[in-house]
């Protein structure tokens, strides 16, 4: 889950990371007022969770408390590659010298949190990376240990920072560590961390993502959520219990477990088809809540047919085909659903779908197969 700038910046000021003097406004007319109380040179900054923002016209620099209304109009009324703008942040401008970019992460390959700075603040650090890696400094952090202060020290050398500094440095890293720890994140991020007119670090921007998998630990960060950036099939989802990924396919998935519906997308490719979606239903789903994730599917108007894969444990089969009956009747669904079930109840979920004429496969291969032919696709 992405935090807004604010939002990450409210988990900042808490710990004491230094960031510019700002509010944040949902009104032109607010925005006149916080500029006026930060002397009118401010920043107006879209609050939206996609990056380019200053390439897009979303971040803008006001001189006077009067312009920066004028510019709030305009960004309030915005999209930003297809997300509305509702609030801007208003802070005060901050004289910058340097720009630096300083980021802890998690990396997969190395399956530890890492240390990411560069002297190049305030540019996209993906293409820093590719243009420039000499100029990243890396250094992966032992979960147990946490990181160590020659670490720090290394991090400050790498990126060529003044040594007057260097306390100042350390101790934002280790309150972005703690940040990072104490809230389940993979990512906490500042671009750029400068260094103002008065010689101090200040964060001007700040990013922090949330494991969602960690959210019921953190119940006052997911009512931060924002469910703008969110297909909305995934938010109806979540409501049910239900994990579901929006695909380019046009065969929806509905299968019982991650690793299962992985596979099935798999063979679906095989097959020669194209997933419109991974939705995993978890175990022992109810018919209501397989009636449920079959209606989330259909609002994807690209989906020509539907295979149901069931591997039946907790899960009932039974339970299974009387929420596709269930879906059938106050849907109206029209698409071919193909179905295979394996397990618990197994004979008593197959009769059920027997009786009203929906196809049933014994083997998840030929259950592809038919999904396949019945969305229209060219099998390999």
């Amino acid at each position: 889950m992405k935090l807004h700038e604010y939002q990450s910046k409210m988990l900042f000021s808490k710990k004491g990371i230094p960031i510019p003097k700002g509010r944040l406004a949902g009104a032109s007319s607010e925005v006149k007022q916080i500029a006026e109380e930060l002397g009118g040179r401010v920043i107006v900054k879209s609050q939206v969770l996609v990056g380019g923002r200053g390439k897009a016209g979303g971040i803008r620099l006001a001189k006077t408390a009067e312009e920066a209304q004028e510019l709030a109009t305009t960004i309030l009324g915005m999209e930003i590659k297809g997300l509305p703008v509702r609030k801007v942040l208003v802070e005060e401008a901050v004289p910058i010298e340097r720009e630096f970019y300083v980021g802890i992460v998690n990396d997969r390959r190395s399956k530890c949190p890492v240390l990411i700075a560069s002297g190049n603040g305030g540019m996209d650090i993906e293409e820093v990376a590719k243009t420039n890696p000499e100029k990243i400094f890396r250094t992966s952090i032992d979960p147990l240990l946490g990181l160590c202060d020659f670490q720090l020290r290394n991090a400050a050398i790498g990126i060529d920072l003044p040594r007057a500094l260097w306390k100042d440095f350390i101790e934002i890293i280790q309150l972005m560590w703690l940040i990072y720890i104490e809230n389940d994140a993979t990512l906490t991020e500042v671009n750029p961390l400068v260094i103002n007119a008065e010689k101090h670090l200040v964060a001007l921007d700040a990013k922090v993502i949330i494991d969602d998998n960690a959210l019921f630990r953190h119940p006052e960060l997911a009512d931060l959520r924002d469910m703008d950036a969110e297909e909305p099939e995934e938010t109806e989802a979540r409501k049910f219990g239900v994990t579901f990924i929006k695909l380019n396919g046009n065969i929806g998935c509905l299968v019982n477990g991650a690793g299962l519906a992985m596979a099935t997308m798999d063979i679906l490719e095989l097959c020669g088809g194209k997933p419109a979606n991974f939705l995993d239903i978890g175990g022992g789903a109810s018919a209501e809540k397989v009636a449920a994730a079959l209606k989330i599917i259909l609002n994807d108007k690209d989906v020509k047919s539907i295979l149901i894969n069931i591997f039946g444990g907790i899960t009932r089969c039974d339970e299974v085909a009387k929420g596709v009956l269930m879906a059938a009747t106050d849907l109206k669904i029209q698409i071919p659903i193909v179905v295979r079930l394996v397990g618990t109840n197994q004979v008593e979920g197959q009769q059920l779908l027997q009786e009203k004429n929906y196809p049933t496969a014994r083997s998840l291969l030929q259950a592809a197969k038919m999904a396949v032919q019945l969305a229209g696709e060219k099998q390999s």
